[in-house]
């Protein structure tokens, strides 16, 4: 991922949209060149063309392209966890390389916790979180909060920027970014009655 060029930390929903990057559902034919962009540009990141064909067609809404004049330059990919997988994946029971399709929203389902599988982007990409996060406020993937494991110093600092923190869980170096609507009030008293830490998300 390219170096964020984010100055100062902003709220992921609060981010500005841009005129200048497109963003919108991948298409069928572009998946090789995605897969070869998240690999030469994410370290760590292994991943087929048919890795990423067997997620777009379960939901190729999680697939996200941006670009820029008709030029592809990135892609964000996510997982949109049904309770079953939010639960998964605190607990590190989850394989985010292969994940089961069984831990996944179905159209008819629920979306518990949306996972940042993958994001790749060169030159003004980045530029186009803002139109992100406006296709994650459809009412489908609003109510969910968003997880992710930054791979790369410049990764950690883009989470950081955009509102990500730290979150407790067996998942390693898991962060979470959580929505404005989801979030306890200044002031208001954190009080939960005692439960398992598979439901502490709640």
């Amino acid at each position: 991922m390219e170096r964020p060029t984010l100055a100062a930390k902003r709220d992921f929903d609060l981010l500005p949209r841009s005129a200048e990057i497109e963003v919108q559902p991948a298409q069928r034919s572009e998946l090789g060149a995605l897969a070869d962009m998240a690999n030469r540009l994410v370290p760590g990141v292994q991943m087929t063309e048919p890795d990423l064909a067997r997620y777009y067609a379960f939901d190729p809404g999680s697939i996200l392209t941006f670009s820029r004049k008709g030029k592809l330059l990135g892609a964000v990919a996510f997982l949109y966890l049904n309770d079953r997988g939010h639960d998964a994946l605190i607990l590190d029971d989850i394989n985010l390389t292969h994940p089961d399709l069984g831990l996944l929203a179905g159209a008819s389902e629920e979306v518990s916790a949306i996972y940042v599988w993958a994001i790749a982007g060169q030159g003004r990409a980045m530029a186009g979180l803002g139109n992100v996060s406006a296709h994650l406020s459809q009412p489908r993937l609003a109510p969910a909060d968003l997880y992710a494991q930054p791979s790369s110093a410049d990764g950690r600092n883009l989470m950081i920027a955009i509102g990500f923190e730290p979150v407790p869980s067996y998942q390693h170096e898991l962060w979470r970014y959580q929505r404005p609507w989801n979030r306890l009030p200044i002031n208001t008293p954190a009080v939960q009655p005692a439960r398992s830490f598979a439901d502490a998300r709640h």
